[in-house]
């Protein structure tokens, strides 16, 4: 009997969770030039997309909004459309993502040949413009 009230009490405080939970989402993101002066950031910058749009990003709603309606695939905010010519001077840019979205883990990683090739590659992502 005891087994079946608290079986009844788990699931329905399973089901009644409270309207202001959320799945956290936070991020940090960075640019780097691999190879040069002990691999430091050049440029960091932190995202938190929930409860509401903050952080250091210069356009916090604006990068939360993009990453949810790519559903967290940052790939796909990579353009193909191509931008201005560039060099062929390797000059390495990587970008990292790392932290938490919609309450999982992620970690990503994109490295460019240079600058020009990166601006081209991010076009208008207002996530990846920072």
């Amino acid at each position: 009997m005891l087994g079946a009230t608290l079986a009844a009490t788990s699931a329905a405080t399973a089901t009644a969770a409270p309207a202001g939970l959320y799945a956290p989402s936070a991020l940090v993101l960075t640019v780097s030039h691999p190879g040069q002066t002990a691999d430091t950031a050049a440029r960091a910058v932190t995202l938190s997309c929930a409860p509401g749009a903050t952080g250091t990003h210069p356009a916090p709603a604006a990068a939360c909004a993009e990453l949810r309606a790519a559903g967290g695939q940052l790939d796909s905010l990579l353009s193909t459309t191509p931008g201005q010519a560039c060099t062929r001077i390797w000059s390495p840019v990587t970008v990292t993502v790392d932290g938490v979205w919609q309450g999982t883990r992620t970690s990503w990683k994109h490295s460019f040949a240079n600058a020009c090739e990166m601006n081209n590659t991010v076009g208008q992502s207002s996530l990846l413009n920072f």
